[in-house]
């Protein structure tokens, strides 16, 4: 199949925050094993030697735990998951905040229009 990746952004940072977005959407759920290595590599179009550091880096962040001879899972740590939801919330709205206020305009601005949208 294979994704179109972000020229600008490392390609096994971009397929972290595709299996993290994942995860916090419950497309895949505490537990869920990750396709193998070569299976993910081929299903989203890049060599398995970044799929492998994809994975590694998701167990450094505690969002995956490898079994031995089984493969690796989604960590079901609801504690981390909860710190993962709440870091990419924080992320989104500061982003979103950054942006709004490039155009110049204000905090009360940037309030009055998220409570309207909202609403």
């Amino acid at each position: 199949m294979g994704l179109d990746f972000d020229k600008d952004k490392p390609i096994y940072q971009q397929l972290v925050d595709l299996l993290s977005g994942d995860i916090i959407r419950g497309r895949r759920k505490p537990g869920d094993k990750l396709p193998s290595v070569r299976e993910y590599a081929i299903e989203v179009g890049v060599n398995a030697n970044t799929v492998q550091r994809v994975y590694k880096e998701m167990e450094t962040m505690e969002l995956t735990e490898t079994r031995r001879g089984q493969g690796s899972f989604i960590t079901e740590n609801e504690e981390r998951l909860n710190r993962l939801r709440d870091s990419k919330k924080a992320d989104l709205v500061k982003s979103f905040i950054a942006n709004v206020e490039a155009y110049g305009f204000s905090k009360d601005e940037i309030v009055e229009l998220v409570r309207r949208e909202i609403q």
